[in-house]
């Protein structure tokens, strides 16, 4: 029984499931604590028990000195510092186009509007690794137009729960709007129009900025794509990483 348990756990159809949970939990639940609140009763005070009665003999008078009045004034407690709420991106105002991509059995989607191009990966070797380079960057696609810094998305987003083998199924290269980034996936769908009350769209982002929210009705995650560059910008900064 323990070997059987042991191989659920280790079956990567299993880990990308939890994934997927976590990160739908992850989006949803700010917003369903904002929907339901429930204030359990505060316990009523035990009464006190009485204190001990004390019979004390009486002082000697003592001569009264009135002594000036002097006024207190106790500066105002500073008010707690409000945290505001992340803004959504302006393409969510309104319907807007968006594209289903797959990594790893994980769907995720990104609007059409910031999608710079899709390229098809024909074989690895278009892709020129950088030695030294961390697990989450594949390396450089050479492109006549702009090249390209290739990331393998399931490192990035599935850290820990990666699929064995996983970069074998890479079939595409997403770049991310006009950026030099591009994200790797195994396959592409056709795209589908979006209302923004289709989206659960998250309102704090202190975990996985790059997820803008949800969309429930197709079991994905809708990325913020110029988030997303702007972490990835970042991560070539601090980790001192040459792509060029």
């Amino acid at each position: 029984m323990a070997d059987e348990k042991m191989t659920k756990l280790a079956d990567p159809a299993s880990a990308i499931a939890s994934y997927l949970d976590d990160l739908l939990h992850t989006a949803t639940d700010s917003a369903l604590r904002e929907e339901v609140t429930v204030e359990a009763p505060a316990p009523e005070p035990e009464p006190e028990p009485p204190a001990p009665t004390v019979v004390a003999e009486p002082a000697p008078p003592e001569p009264v000195t009135a002594e000036p009045e002097v006024e207190v004034r106790h500066a105002p407690e500073p008010k707690p510092a409000e945290q505001a709420p992340v803004a959504r991106p302006d393409w969510s105002e309104a319907p807007f186009e968006c594209l289903i991509f797959t990594v790893a059995g994980l769907q995720l989607a990104v609007p059409l509007i910031l999608l710079g191009a899709i390229h098809r990966v024909e074989d690895d070797s278009e892709i020129r690794p950088i030695p030294g380079s961390p697990r989450w960057y594949m390396g450089m696609r050479p492109d006549r137009d702009q090249n390209l810094r290739v990331v393998d998305t399931a490192e990035w987003i599935m850290a820990g729960r990666v699929p064995e083998n996983a970069r074998d199924n890479y079939r595409f290269v997403i770049r991310l709007d006009n950026s030099e980034w591009g994200l790797a996936c195994d396959d592409v769908a056709q795209s589908f129009t979006l209302r923004p009350d289709e989206v659960r769209w998250r309102s704090a982002r202190s975990k996985r900025p790059w997820l803008a929210g949800t969309v429930i009705d197709h079991m994905c995650a809708l990325i913020d794509v110029r988030t997303m560059a702007d972490l990835l910008v970042r991560a070539e900064r601090e980790q001192h990483l040459d792509l060029s």
